[in-house]
């Protein structure tokens, strides 16, 4: 009966069983082969690679449908409501919010109802167009998000100046009313038109250094 030997040769790192030279690599020649097996191997670089590149895409499409939705959804609302500024039936549900606003209400002295509010209408009509007009005109675009901030830190501004944004079935404010519901998302849009703003701004800049 025949036993197989281990005999030493040479270096630590090298050993013969049966006359077979068997070597033991360190962890350092472990990784260099390791590196060139996957430099060799394009499905292993390519995989990560793309799926990098899929990652990087899919934040790229929803940014660019956010964008779009964000713009021209407020162009929507501020055309939309502006329109309606131009109705008799709009221009006295808007009285109320302005006669007590100390910041407006003085505006009925000079003008009467329906052509303040006809008046308002030309100003959110006009700022939603700016608004829309980004890719053709970003400087104008700027102008029309400025006048949009200032539409919405007036309306905003009506939560604590109009009577009755409280509730009082839920004990007064912060409970609050339709009224003061209605006001509360004017909030948002408000934000939305400080993005708005810097877009156009880096919109402008970059048309600039073109």
């Amino acid at each position: 009966m025949r036993t197989s030997s281990a005999r030493h040769h040479g270096g630590p790192n090298d050993w013969s069983i049966t006359g077979a030279r068997v070597s033991n690599p360190s962890e350092q020649e472990v990784g260099r082969r390791r590196l060139r097996y996957r430099r060799k191997d394009p499905a292993i670089t390519t995989s990560g690679t793309y799926s990098k590149l899929a990652g990087i895409m899919r934040i790229s499409t929803i940014d660019s449908i956010a964008s779009i939705l964000g713009r021209y959804g407020l162009v929507l609302v501020i055309g939309w409501i502006g329109a309606l500024k131009f109705a008799n039936f709009e221009a006295h549900q808007i009285q109320p919010l302005v006669a007590n606003s100390p910041f407006m209400g003085w505006l009925y002295a000079i003008f009467p109802v329906y052509t303040f509010s006809a008046l308002l209408g030309v100003f959110e009509l006009g700022a939603a167009v700016l608004i829309a007009i980004k890719p053709l005109s970003p400087k104008l675009s700027i102008a029309g998000s400025l006048l949009a901030i200032v539409l919405f830190v007036a309306t905003v501004s009506f939560l604590f100046t109009t009577p009755g944004v409280g509730e009082l079935a839920g004990g007064g404010f912060p409970a609050l009313s339709l009224t003061g519901e209605f006001l509360l998302k004017d909030v948002p849009l408000l934000g939305l038109s400080f993005w708005t703003l810097g877009d156009s701004i880096r919109a402008a800049r970059l048309r600039a250094a073109e």
